[in-house]
This record gives structure tokens, C-alpha cells and sequence, in this order.
């Protein structure tokens, strides 16, 4: 949790994280795509469609007095990255394959402009929030699994791979834990390279 010395005891924290949309119809044609492993696996906790996007930097609890210089922030760091294009290629899955507790679908990255977005966003807020130690990996999360499950042969089965789009937008978001699933709410928009615009 961030650090707030001067927190009153009435005051909660606020579950954050910061994340790029996708358009719908890439949403739909992954979990189209998945449609076969979520019938083999309907124990697994299956990402609804209206939630799935990609994690740039995971907050988690974040004081209210925080907030506004967090949105502050992002809104800096999108001013100084331009706009680009990406599509989802790939399912893969965190620890193993054969030992599955995360399925996801990947972006593609060649230049690594998501990765630098999240390399900024960690050195940005790193004075509040710790820097991520495991290298970032572009990936929207699909399912996860607990007990871990041996997806190998299946995720050979699928083809993914979406119509290339437009990443314009960093979004804050707000988690609302809630059962079957959470609910995200958007505090703050930001379109990228705002900064380079105007230069």
C-alpha cells in the first residue's frame, strides 16, 4: 500500500491501476477464440468481456490524498507518448503452459511503446508505489486457475490474432471488488502525445 503519513483513520484506500482499452471487437474475437478451453475448464475465474484490457502499472490500495497527484501523473506521462498501433497475436500462459494459473492473450510490441509507457509510468510513481520487479509483458489476463491446469495442447489448438489497432488512451481505473466479478470504474482519460502535439 502507498505510504500516507498523514491518513486520518477514517480514510479508505482506493484500489487503482492504470491501462489501456481495447476496442470491443478485439474483446469479442478473444474470448471467441477461448470459447473452447472455457468449456474444458469452467472452474477456471473466466475475465468477463467488459473488463478485459491491459495493466500498464497495478496500483492497488492508493490513499485518497493520492489520487489527484496519481491522475496528474499519468496525464504527464501520456503528453509525451505519441499514439500507436498494436494487435492481439498469441494466447500464453504465467507460470507454465503446462502448469497454468494465468491464461492471457498477448500484444504485439516490436518497438516496445507499451513497454516504455510502463517503464515511465514505474519510474514516475515510483516515490508512492514500488517498482514492478518482473519485466513487463504486454498481455490482456483472459482466466485464471487455481489449482494451476495444463493448457499446453490447447492453447496450440487456438489461432488468435486481431485486426491491428489504435492505442490513443491511458485510462486510471478504479477496481471495485465484487463478486462474480469486479467492477472498473474510469476516474481519468488521457489521450497520448498531447505534449508532442503542441510542439
Amino acid at each position: 500500500m502507498a505510504r500516507d503519513r498523514a491518513a486520518r483513520p477514517g480514510a479508505r484506500p482506493l484500489r487503482l491501476f492504470i491501462a489501456i482499452d481495447l476496442p470491443e471487437d478485439v474483446r469479442e474475437l478473444v474470448d471467441r477464440s477461448v470459447g473452447p478451453i472455457r468449456e474444458r475448464y469452467p472452474q477456471g475465474r473466466w475475465v468477463p468481456v467488459r473488463n478485459q484490457h491491459v495493466t500498464l502499472k497495478f496500483l492497488g490500495a492508493t490513499w485518497p490524498r493520492l489520487v489527484e497527484e496519481v491522475v496528474a501523473t499519468v496525464g504527464s506521462v501520456a503528453a509525451r507518448h505519441r499514439p500507436f498501433e498494436t494487435r492481439v497475436s498469441g494466447l500464453g500462459a504465467f507460470p507454465s503452459v503446462r502448469r497454468a494459473r494465468v491464461l492471457w492473450a498477448g500484444l504485439e510490441d516490436p518497438a516496445g511503446r507499451l513497454a516504455a509507457i510502463a517503464a515511465d509510468l514505474d519510474a514516475e510513481l515510483a516515490e508512492d508505489f514500488p517498482p514492478e520487479k518482473r519485466p513487463f509483458a504486454a498481455h490482456l489476463t483472459v482466466a485464471r486457475f487455481d489449482p494451476p491446469v495444463p493448457l499446453a495442447e490447447d492453447l496450440t489448438e487456438v489461432g488468435l490474432e486481431s485486426r491491428p489497432f489504435e492505442v490513443a488512451w491511458l485510462v486510471v481505473y478504479r477496481s471495485h471488488l465484487q463478486r462474480p466479478a469486479p467492477v472498473y470504474e474510469p476516474l481519468a482519460t488521457f489521450p497520448l502525445g498531447d505534449e508532442l502535439a503542441d510542439a
